[in-house]
């Protein structure tokens, strides 16, 4: 991997148009291939992650073709019908939301895949996965101790079920939801907190019966119809510049056409609990479409915040930068409920405090989430993402926050940002003016 220099900002003032919504745009690719004609998808993400889903589709006979400027279409035969046994073994490369989400619609088909991935990838849980979908009829199998390579023999028609998730994850919710499709009978999957709702709005624009209610997501198979599709851009990869913006008064950044979906907006919510100055314009969106709009920050004094619950499932993708941001708040930041970030691309835990003590941060880490203590002047460090794109980003904005006379900061590993925003170090060293 290749390190990134990063020298820091003296002013930040810009509007910023991200990529495509990764989460949505794995979605597109996944139930394009499970409906019966040809769905169309725009503005889909450029991310490795993405490319990674839509190799694997192919792999198992499904029509996928790229256009200009972010444009698929995807041809599928419904539910049972679209998928195929691969030649080999289906590569998803860093993706868990690929493995995941592919899992259960394979799970739904009268055929057999290996799934795996890297070193990264292979560390990564998969028993709860596996566990609803060999409920259903399926046989899954994992490596020793629950994680990749990943091994499913599907079925054509699966057995409803009523499942109860122990973990909060909108991927596990995904793979059964997905599966449902080839379902006898309604499924019932209940969450122990909300997750982002992307599949269920993608299948309910597809004629699919998904009723959300008690906590409970109950899906009842029918026709797949084709769909059309612009997919918002990635609120997560905005975070990363939102979040520099609101380091230093005066800063600001305006966030183009980013998706709104309640699920992901936590990022704005700790924002403005921090004292940052947030605006938000929606713009017009039917029922079942995602959310968008135009996302404004602009720097303010900051203080300590608590984010726990049902906010950090909200923004559990954006904790390592909130993390990063709150070195430069008044007072003590905590961050609980996270232990999930341990099963990530790396341990984001013990990786996020380790890097901010680097750049100088007060930090500890305990079994499920991060204290920070500020303010704190960063001076200019050398890092290592250790191959996880979220750090590599969140290290960006550390270093661009860095004391000026303290230089500039090495990021060991930068291009692991590619695998869900490749631009990412060009459009931050625009904003930044380097």
């Amino acid at each position: 991997m290749s390190a990134v220099r990063i020298s820091p900002a003296t002013r930040v003032d810009g509007d910023v148009t991200v990529p495509g919504d990764k989460s949505i745009s794995h979605r597109a690719l996944i139930v394009g291939a499970l409906a019966r004609g040809r769905s169309y998808a725009g503005n889909v993400s450029p991310a490795a992650d993405v490319q990674s889903t839509a190799a694997c589709l192919r792999a198992c006979g499904v029509w996928v073709r790229d256009f200009t400027d972010g444009r698929i279409a995807v041809e599928g035969s419904g539910p049972g019908e679209s998928l195929q046994s691969p030649a080999g073994p289906l590569d998803c490369g860093n993706s868990g939301t690929t493995m995941r989400l592919l899992s259960g619609a394979l799970a739904g088909h009268d055929c057999e895949a290996l799934l795996d991935g890297d070193a990264s990838l292979r560390r990564r849980p998969m028993a709860r996965v596996t566990e609803p979908l060999e409920a259903m009829g399926a046989s899954v199998h994992t490596a020793a101790g629950g994680t990749p390579p990943l091994e499913v023999h599907g079925r054509r028609r699966l057995n409803a079920i009523n499942w109860e998730m122990s973990v909060a994850s909108a991927q596990v919710k995904s793979a059964i939801l997905l599966a449902a499709l080839s379902g006898d009978g309604p499924t019932t999957v209940i969450e122990p907190r909300a997750t982002r709702d992307h599949t269920e709005r993608l299948l309910r624009l597809c004629g699919v019966s998904v009723r959300t209610e008690s906590g409970g997501i109950t899906l009842t198979p029918g026709p797949v119809a084709p769909f059309g599709l612009r997919v918002p851009g990635d609120i997560s990869s905005a975070a990363f510049f939102l979040a520099l913006a609101a380091a230093r008064p005066g800063w600001r950044i305006r966030c183009l056409g980013v998706g709104l979906n309640h699920g992901r907006t936590g990022i704005i919510d700790v924002l403005r609990a921090m004292g940052a100055d947030v605006g938000v314009e929606a713009e017009d969106a039917g029922d079942d479409s995602e959310p968008s709009g135009i996302v404004e920050v602009r720097g303010a004094p900051l203080h300590g915040a608590t984010i726990t619950s049902e906010l950090t499932v909200r923004c559990i993708d954006e904790l390592p930068v909130i993390a990063v941001l709150a070195t430069q708040a008044d007072g003590v930041t905590q961050i609980r409920d996270a232990a999930e970030l341990r099963t990530k691309e790396s341990d984001r835990l013990t990786e996020t405090v380790n890097g901010l003590r680097a750049f100088g941060a007060t930090c500890e880490v305990n079994d499920d989430g991060l204290v920070i203590t500020g303010p704190v002047q960063l001076k200019a460090a050398h890092v290592d993402s250790h191959g996880d794109h979220r750090l590599a980003m969140a290290w960006g904005v550390a270093a661009a926050l860095c004391d000026p006379p303290s230089g500039a900061s090495v990021i060991e590993g930068g291009d692991a940002a590619a695998v869900s925003y490749p631009p990412f170090f060009d459009e931050l060293m625009r904003v930044i003016g380097a």
